[in-house]
């Protein structure tokens, strides 16, 4: 409830229930604290004014009120680090799906654009290089290497299954970039050199923005992409269309 009033856009994933009930407590009890320290401040304005004391009391306070309640936070604090949100994270980067469950997607950063590199049927991404990159292949891959015939790569338009995992891997071709998708509540930099598994499994068929979190140049509020929940079939038409575009027939098989 607390959530909604705030404005928090609405979640489309799995795990993103447990992120929401972190993110209430939060805010309960941000709101506890607002109220608790904000009427102490208000009961010290009237009690303490000039008026109602003209000679200053250098003896301070004398009860230890409010020590105990500075501990009270802390552990509050602790409990919501250890209870909440460090299990969260823990089951972002252990629990990450196996192979033959999850669809898996190298998600490439750029200035200013995300490339999506799909490994097609047979499962296994192709060779990259640097020396192959071209406009017409972003990412390097080797036209020789068989693993990558099938491959295909999508700019700035990801498609995923609905209701399938989905594991991201996470790289840059340049400077650190960081990959956004508020509704399915993930997040994660891009760092050249790397590759990071980020996961998730949606749970809405629409469309969400992807969005780059780092401050990666001049061109940074441009690259945003899209992030497609399709249902099954619809996913293989987008694949097929992909690759009809990138892998054409040899006109003697026309």
């Amino acid at each position: 409830m607390l959530n909604r009033l705030m404005g928090i856009i609405p979640n489309a994933s799995e795990h993103g229930r447990g992120v929401e009930h972190m993110l209430e407590v939060c805010h309960w009890f941000m709101l506890v604290l607002f109220i608790g320290w904000g009427t102490f401040f208000l009961v010290s304005l009237y009690k303490f004014n000039k008026a109602r004391h003209p000679k200053a009391d250098y003896q301070g306070v004398r009860s230890h009120g409010s020590t105990h309640a500075e501990f009270a936070v802390i552990f509050i604090e602790a409990a919501l680090l250890l209870g909440f949100a460090m299990p969260l994270w823990g089951k972002r980067v252990v629990d990450i799906p196996n192979q033959a469950e999850a669809m898996r997607v190298r998600a490439v950063g750029e200035q200013y654009a995300w490339n999506f590199h799909y490994a097609g049927p047979d499962g296994v991404f192709g060779r990259q290089n640097a020396s192959f990159v071209t406009a017409s292949n972003p990412l390097g891959l080797d036209p020789q290497d068989e693993a990558g015939k099938d491959d295909v790569v999508s700019k700035n338009e990801l498609h995923v299954i609905n209701q399938r995992p989905v594991v991201l891997e996470v790289t840059s071709k340049d400077v650190i970039h960081a990959v956004s998708v508020p509704q399915m509540r993930i997040a994660q930099d891009a760092i050249p050199g790397t590759k990071v598994p980020l996961w998730f499994r949606p749970i809405k068929l629409g469309k969400y923005e992807i969005i780059c979190a780092q401050l990666c140049g001049a061109g940074h509020y441009a690259m945003r992409s899209v992030l497609m929940v399709d249902k099954q079939e619809d996913f293989e038409a987008f694949q097929k269309e992909l690759f009809s575009m990138q892998h054409p027939a040899p006109a003697s098989a026309k």
